[in-house]
């Protein structure tokens, strides 16, 4: 697996999977009917910011991650990011895979700490997976997240310093 400098060129690779996850309702706080270009706007980010995607060897877009400043100013030295893994290649270390190079971008760039803002509870298995890459759970929103087959179900708030 290989992860690079995502281009507008891959966004019809992106999409597809980015839609279904959007539009399923489960993880992401964006609005399940975001539109295409919308979407394109809000995930390929312009520096500092920047978006990657995980490919395997034929090229495929197997997951992407973006990542930027949290807050803007004297918050810039802490660091968020935001990943999304196409669905048919779950359970393969994409997301893993992409968490690491994330993480080692923040450090190379020399922010101090990375924030998640909005993990969905009943992702169990982000949730995990941040844990096991070193993020603790600092504090969750009680029925902070609307989910469309659990209900109000609670947003933690990530957290890791270098």
């Amino acid at each position: 697996m290989l992860i690079r400098e995502a281009t507008a060129a891959d966004w019809p690779a992106i999409w597809p999977f980015f839609h279904t996850i959007v539009a399923a309702g489960e993880t992401y706080t964006y609005p399940r009917d975001l539109d295409e270009e919308t979407g394109r706007e809000m995930w390929l980010l312009a520096p500092p910011g920047r978006t990657v995607v995980a490919v395997d060897d034929a090229g495929t877009v197997l997951g992407t991650a973006k990542m930027n400043p949290n807050h803007m100013g004297a918050a810039s030295h802490i660091a968020s990011a935001s990943f999304m893994v196409d669905p048919q290649c779950a359970g393969r270390g994409v997301g893993r895979a992409l968490g690491e190079h994330v993480l080692a971008w923040a450090r190379a760039e020399g922010y101090r700490a990375m924030q998640f803002n909005a993990v969905v509870e009943t992702n169990t298995r982000a949730v995990a997976l941040w844990q096991s890459l070193g993020f603790t759970i600092m504090t969750t929103l009680p029925e902070g997240f609307h989910h469309p087959t659990k209900g109000y179900v609670g947003l933690h708030i990530m957290y890791q310093q270098f």
